[in-house]
């Protein structure tokens, strides 16, 4: 969790909740979440749900006033993401190596 997301979550009033969660999936994200704690850990994957709901409605709304993605559309999407993710390595490798990020 970023230093941004960390103090919002602390500056935020909280309630106490009990919920139930399964044994062994509380054992594999205790390792995780052992340096910010596991009320840290919950309240960020909740956000990341929560979000990720509210865009889901969002593409589904888009998709019935725009008509569904074409594998075009979808396959042009995916190419730029990959041109953005190459730069991002660029610039990142130029900047552990002393040179200057644009």
């Amino acid at each position: 969790m970023g230093a941004y997301t960390r103090s919002m979550v602390s500056s935020m009033a909280t309630k106490k909740v009990t919920v139930t969660i399964p044994e062994e999936l509380l054992d594999e994200i205790r390792a995780d979440a052992a340096e910010r704690g596991l009320s840290a850990y919950v309240t960020e994957a909740l956000r990341f749900k929560r979000d990720r709901d509210r865009l889901l409605e969002l593409v589904d709304w888009l998709q019935e006033e725009h008509g569904p993605v074409t594998a075009d559309e979808r396959a042009a999407a995916l190419a730029e993401l990959d041109d953005l993710d190459a730069e991002h390595e660029r610039r990142h490798s130029a900047g552990e190596h002393g040179g200057e990020a644009a």
